[in-house]
């Protein structure tokens, strides 16, 4: 009897976890290709029709300064890896570090890894080993096919290649001469047919994973090409939005508005089925983009003119100026998430811990935080001052730069001229109103803080060019 007793006040002394607590989550990660920071109608666009990604951040933490790299390949390697890409020496995308950079530039771009090294040990590696099943459905661009995402800890890898844009958005989704000879392809998604539309069936095949994952806690890391080039559309969506086009919107392409609403519907078709499947009760979901918008023209869809805007931010793709790294962000994480808009500065290497922390996991000791403390509490702080961006390349809007943001306060330095610009983002989001030289002293102490993390890092810096011949370059600000 006395044992008995005992037994029963052991039990009652164990600590205490309902259904939804004690089973680890299903992770549904929603990476887009290249949209910008007011692309969607939660964060202010006015062309572009976005009801069901808007209706999933009013039920989630919607992030407004949420921060990644200013180009994909860098982002996506902090996104699998919790570190900063300058610290990974990951800072441009595949094809741009295998071809060398700029050639006729000041300064020779810094040099670049374009394979994920195996020494790395991803999420998605980390949850396999934590019998989650691990899937990779859309863009890898993260190295050759000896670094596919088979070798990272996916069981399956379905799209996933080496290049960074299909060919083509319409099926069999290959062909050649967008981007040079190569030959492109989309691989594992045999068996379509003449019409069907590539962001349809990445959705189609994240489905069918979730379906035969049974029981098994899956991570679905659904890496969509759109809204990327080439801009291309459904007719009836396009027209739709040319239709609706009306004198001093920021957003002007009618056929990336459509790109954008099929994306909305594809979000909305993969909620709807982790809904109908019970699924959405136990499934951290996560949607982002990969960088800021791409303000370039896209000549190839009949219209020349920039594919969008990140208007009220300054620039796109590729700059360190708000529209080129600030992104949306919204997570959904049932019986965590109070639903709220989250003000505080986050970066996508954050998703690393905040991933471990949710399947479990002890965090690791590297340049991301766990977000759980805003997914709970929106209007809470991180014990971080500082977010900092290391670009050493060149771009259509840019130049190679570092930049840091601490707080309210962002300083951009340019390697070219050793120019500083100084911004206060609480004031002036567009940065506008260039402080630098007005606040001397502020600005020295960001650069003391921005190199003090740049040796930390060990970042690679650019070297300067002795074959440089002056002319002229394009830079869009």
């Amino acid at each position: 009897m006395k044992r008995l007793l005992v037994l029963a006040l052991c039990v009652l002394l164990l600590p205490q976890f309902s259904p939804a607590e004690s089973r680890r989550p299903n992770i549904l990660l929603i990476l887009v290709d290249d949209m910008g920071w007011s692309d969607l109608g939660c964060y202010g666009a006015d062309l572009h029709e976005t009801p069901r990604i808007d209706q999933f951040a009013a039920e989630s933490v919607r992030f407004t300064n949420a921060y990644a790299m200013s180009v994909c390949s860098p982002t996506r390697s902090t996104l699998m890896t919790g570190k900063h890409a300058a610290r990974l020496r990951f800072t441009i995308w595949a094809e741009g570090a295998e071809g060398g950079g700029a050639k006729n530039r000041k300064l020779r771009e810094a040099p670049s890894i374009w394979n994920l090294p195996h020494t790395e040990t991803t999420i998605a590696k980390h949850l396999h080993e934590t019998s989650y099943l691990t899937a990779l459905v859309g863009k890898w661009h993260l190295g050759d096919w000896m670094h596919y995402p088979e070798s990272h800890g996916f069981d399956i890898n379905i799209g996933g290649t080496n290049w960074g844009a299909p060919q083509t958005f319409w099926w069999p989704y290959s062909g050649s001469g967008r981007f040079g000879d190569e030959f492109r392809y989309v691989p594992h998604l045999e068996f379509g047919k003449p019409g069907e539309y590539l962001t349809d069936r990445l959705t189609d095949e994240a489905i069918k994973v979730m379906d035969r994952a049974s029981e098994q806690p899956f991570f679905i890391y659904l890496a969509h090409h759109s809204v990327h080039t080439p801009i291309e559309a459904k007719e009836a969506d396009v027209k739709h939005f040319d239709a609706k086009l009306r004198e001093g919107m920021n957003h002007k392409h009618g056929v990336y508005a459509a790109m954008t609403k099929n994306l909305d519907d594809n979000v909305g078709r993969v909620l709807d089925h982790l809904e109908k499947s019970g699924l959405d009760k136990n499934t951290l979901v996560i949607f982002a983009s990969d960088n800021g918008g791409y303000i370039g023209s896209d000549k190839a869809s009949g219209r020349d003119m920039p594919v969008t805007s990140n208007a009220p931010l300054r620039s796109g793709k590729g700059s360190l100026y708000e529209g080129g790294i600030r992104i949306p962000l919204i997570i959904r994480w049932p019986a965590v998430t109070k639903a709220g808009v989250c003000d505080e500065p986050v970066v996508t290497m954050d998703l690393f811990n905040t991933l471990l922390g949710a399947a479990g996991l002890p965090t690791q000791a590297n340049d991301g935080l766990d977000l759980t403390p805003l997914l709970k509490q929106p209007e809470s702080k991180l014990k971080r001052d500082a977010l900092f961006f290391h670009y050493p390349h060149y771009y259509h809007t840019t130049t190679p730069v570092s930049a840091v943001r601490s707080r309210d306060w962002k300083l951009l330095e340019f390697f070219e001229d050793d120019h500083l610009e100084l911004y206060n983002l609480h004031d002036d989001a567009e940065e506008k109103k260039d402080l630098a030289k007005a606040m001397p002293e502020k600005a020295q102490a960001l650069r003391d803080q921005l190199h003090a993390w740049r040796t930390a890092v060990d970042a690679a810096l650019p070297t300067p060019n002795p074959d440089f011949k002056p002319g002229k370059a394009k830079v869009k600000p």
